[in-house]
């Protein structure tokens, strides 16, 4: 654990992370903490959580929110505890392992349609699409076997309320495997494509759904992390520093 704490969303929020060379909470985070707007009683839960920056971030921008975080390694679990403690924040932490079966899920806390919303950031890799990480907290947070994001998926919304909203960010080349593990659970998709810069390809999607929805999916407009100089666009830094955007 980290000794002092990083600072996160521009100092909204500390969080205590594993040392260097684990897992760490960065931009995929605050994308997908800055991706739905909520309300202070809606039911929110961050799957597969770490150390709690997505569900924390989330209730340090909406003020009375009471976000459930789910990890499953209990080392990281104890410290989204810790970091809720510093942020004043109450969360609930379920250590369950969401590829689990639904029994050892419901016995872990995780009932059926208890969420308005869900927030999730699936490991990126299969184990036989990529080398794994040597450091086993890094490897078991980005990779996970063949066919098993449609089984988060649907864990994720086993926990959803009929007509609640999932929200998940994933590698760009990922679309077809996210869509096909959505097909016949979700509809509303709205698919944001995000750029390191304007002119290369995408390297991430963010993509936001409803349960049981029958409406059409949208593609939105692109979000752009960087300019030409390295820098942060306008909207990037707005979103890492905690700032609206757009602004008002």
């Amino acid at each position: 654990m980290t000794t002092e704490p990083d600072a996160f969303l521009g100092g909204l929020l500390r969080l205590h992370q594993p040392s260097r060379g684990a897992h760490r909470a960065g931009t995929d985070a605050v994308l997908l903490a800055r991706l739905m707007t909520l309300r202070a009683q809606d039911r929110l839960c961050d799957v597969g959580a770490g150390t709690g920056a997505v569900g924390l971030a989330c209730a340090g921008l909406t003020p009375g929110l009471r976000p459930t975080l789910i990890e499953r390694d209990p080392a990281l679990a104890e410290l989204a505890r810790i970091n809720a403690a510093l942020n004043g924040i109450d969360a609930p932490v379920i250590v369950a392992d969401v590829l689990a079966a639904a029994a050892d899920r419901r016995a872990a806390g995780l009932q059926p349609d208890s969420f308005d919303a869900v927030l999730t950031n699936p490991p990126y890799f299969t184990a036989e699409s990529h080398r794994a990480s040597p450091h086993p907290g890094r490897a078991s947070a980005h990779t996970f076997a063949e066919g098993c994001l449609e089984t988060w998926i649907r864990a994720c919304t086993a926990i959803l309320r009929p007509g609640g909203r999932l929200g998940l960010v994933h590698r760009a080349d990922a679309l077809p495997a996210c869509l096909e593990a959505l097909r016949g659970r979700y509809g509303g998709l709205a698919i944001r494509p995000v750029h390191a810069r304007a002119d290369a390809p995408a390297i991430r999607v963010l993509i936001t759904a409803i349960r049981g929805s029958r409406a059409a999916a949208s593609l939105c407009p692109p979000l752009v992390l960087h300019d030409p100089h390295g820098g942060f666009t306008p909207e990037a830094r707005a979103l890492h520093t905690g700032a609206p955007w757009p602004p008002p």
